[in-house]
Order: structure tokens, then C-alpha cells, then sequence
């Protein structure tokens, strides 16, 4: 690709290749373990694969045309192939949908921080794939009966507003709390099942992790998952709303570790960082005042567990540093 006509990339825009060169090639790492052996749905594994592989080659080329450093990233070093399997085959089609559905928030805002056509173009189409894998993996499992669909509801006859002051209500317990409306039940649907696969992936995990801190860090998110899963569930069986369970999608019993230590800790906190956008979502979109305020707190413990995951990653040298701003400050010192 030629940039010869051109302008600079932007700092928003190298920012935004850097981190997806960094997701992309872990994902690639774990669709390398994922295809070993795969025979059930080795299509979607593959188409999914090659498309990562290439975005990360078109990064380089961006990068390598404006004269950047390559990105470390995930290498070979970081997948060890040939050990037992440290999840089933189900649960690893659940990882697929979830990283695609992480992809489609993250490339769609990607492209919306970029201002030369062929980053714009680069992030739509890259969107646009993660919006395929997720449609394809999401129709397997429920095909296979793996996922459950949110509740059904009658649909409206009549336009409707709201008139009384106790529709926001719900944030002394003395106030009685009126049932969920089909936007927050999305929300907590989906948090929940975000969080049912989060679990399973820090309990392999925490099995697997050779760094003691790096397992006690997956033992608390696995702790962190359930706590989440727990109390949004409960609030939607208040209003009579059975939360999604799903009896595939497991960990093994293995405790072999197919990753490195830095990928999966890597992994994790990209998950935490996403946890904190959809607490964010669904505390803005809650009008019943109680669910803004329990979103609060679950974000608040998502944090504190990605910032410790931070300290663990930085004391073995596993946080890889983002291209930085030259520090101005430091000038008005010479």
C-alpha cells in the first residue's frame, strides 16, 4: 500500500491499529489451540483465523509504510500445542461469539476515531467480519440447543407514557420496585451471559496458570463472575424473569496450560475492560433508579480486579507499553 499521498496517521489511529494488532494476535494464538484437532464446526475456526491473520498483516503494512515499529504482541511462543484440551469443544465456540461480539464494539468505535479513508475503510470491514462470526457462531449454539434466548413479551398495542414519579423509583428498599421494562432486561441478559462464560474461562484459567499470582488473579475473576452473574440474576428472577444457564461450555479438568501466562492475563483484562463498558451501558440505560446504582458497584469491582491485573502483569514484564505522546514536560526541564 502506498502512502504517498497520504496524510499521517493520527494518534487515535495509531492507537487504535496498535491495539487491535495486540487483540488479534492472542486471538490467533487461541484459534491455533482451538483448530488442533477440531472436527465439529472447523469452518467457522478457520474462517475466523485467516481473517485475524490478515488483519494483523494489514496492520503491519500501515505500520511499516509510516516508518512505526511492529508491535511484539502474541507469537508462537505464547500457545503450547499438543497438551490435552483445556476446555470443551462447546465452550469454545462460546469463546468465539464472545471475542466476535467484543470485536464488533471495539472495530465500530474504531472507526468512528479515525479520519483517513483506508483506516475508516480497514476498521468498517473489519467490523463487518466480526459481525459474521458473530451470527455464525451465535446460530450454532443455538442450533445445538447451548444458549437460551431472552424471555418473549407480549408486543405493545399503544403508545404509552410515563406519568408517574415512582417509574425511576426503587432506591430505598421501603420503595416498591416495579418491573423490569425490556431495556434493562436486555442489558442484564446480556451481563449475565457475558459473565456465565467469563467464569468458565478464568476457571480453566486459574487450573492451568503457572504464575501463582497470575492464578490467584483468575481465582478472584472467576469469584468476580459468579458475584455478577449471581446478583443480576437475582434481579430478574424479582420480577419473575429466569436468568440464561447453559449446561455446555466447560472447562476441562486439565491443568496443562495451553497459553502463556501473559496471554491469558492479557485475555482476562481485555474481558474486564469490556465488563466496564457494558456495566456503563446498562447503568445509562436503566431508568429504574436501584439498577444504575448496582451497575455502579459491579463496575467499581471490575475495576479494582483489572487495575490489580495490571500490577500482576507490569511485575513480570507482560504489559507490552502503548505508543506514547512525547512528554512534553520533560522538555520545559532541559
Amino acid at each position: 500500500m502506498s502512502t504517498s499521498k497520504l496524510p499521517p496517521l493520527t494518534s487515535s489511529e495509531l492507537a487504535n491499529l496498535w491495539m487491535t494488532y495486540q487483540e488479534k494476535t492472542m486471538i490467533s494464538r487461541f484459534l491455533e489451540y482451538c483448530l488442533e484437532g477440531k472436527e465439529d464446526h472447523k469452518e467457522l475456526f478457520e474462517l475466523y483465523y485467516s481473517r485475524s491473520l490478515n488483519i494483523t498483516e494489514q496492520i503491519k503494512e500501515i505500520l511499516e509504510n509510516e516508518g512505526a515499529v511492529i508491535p511484539l504482541g502474541f507469537t508462537k511462543n505464547d500457545v503450547n500445542l499438543g497438551v490435552p484440551k483445556l476446555f470443551d469443544s462447546m465452550f469454545e465456540i462460546m469463546y468465539v461469539r464472545l471475542m466476535s461480539q467484543i470485536e464488533t464494539g471495539l472495530f465500530a468505535l474504531h472507526s468512528t476515531m479515525s479520519y483517513r479513508e483506508d483506516i475508516r475503510s480497514f476498521f468498517v470491514n473489519a467490523t463487518a467480519e466480526a459481525q459474521q462470526i458473530y451470527n455464525q457462531s451465535t446460530q450454532i449454539l443455538l442450533e445445538t440447543g447451548v444458549i437460551a434466548k431472552p424471555p418473549y413479551v407480549s408486543m405493545p398495542k399503544e403508545v404509552r407514557f410515563v406519568h408517574e414519579q415512582n417509574y425511576i423509583g426503587g432506591l430505598s428498599w421501603l420503595s416498591e420496585k416495579r418491573s423490569l421494562n425490556t431495556i434493562e432486561v436486555s442489558l442484564i441478559q446480556h451481563a449475565v451471559d457475558t459473565n456465565l462464560v467469563g467464569m468458565q474461562l478464568m476457571i480453566g484459567f486459574a487450573q492451568a496458570a503457572s504464575n501463582k499470582e497470575a492464578q490467584q488473579h483468575f481465582v478472584n475473576g472467576m469469584k468476580l463472575s459468579k458475584k455478577i452473574e449471581t446478583e443480576l440474576g437475582d434481579i430478574l428472577r424479582h420480577s419473575y424473569i429466569e436468568p440464561p444457564a447453559t449446561h455446555a461450555g466447560k472447562a476441562t479438568s486439565s491443568t496443562i496450560s495451553p497459553f502463556s501466562d501473559k496471554l491469558m492475563m492479557y485475555n482476562t483484562s481485555l474481558l474486564s475492560t469490556f465488563g466496564l463498558g457494558s456495566n456503563a451501558l446498562g447503568g445509562a440505560f436503566s431508568l429504574r433508579s436501584d439498577l444504575p446504582l448496582k451497575m455502579l458497584q459491579l463496575a467499581k469491582d471490575i475495576y479494582f480486579f483489572a487495575k490489580e491485573g495490571g500490577k500482576v502483569m507490569i511485575q513480570n514484564g507482560w504489559l507490552e507499553e502503548p505508543p506514547q505522546i512525547e512528554d512534553r514536560n520533560q522538555l520545559t526541564k532541559k
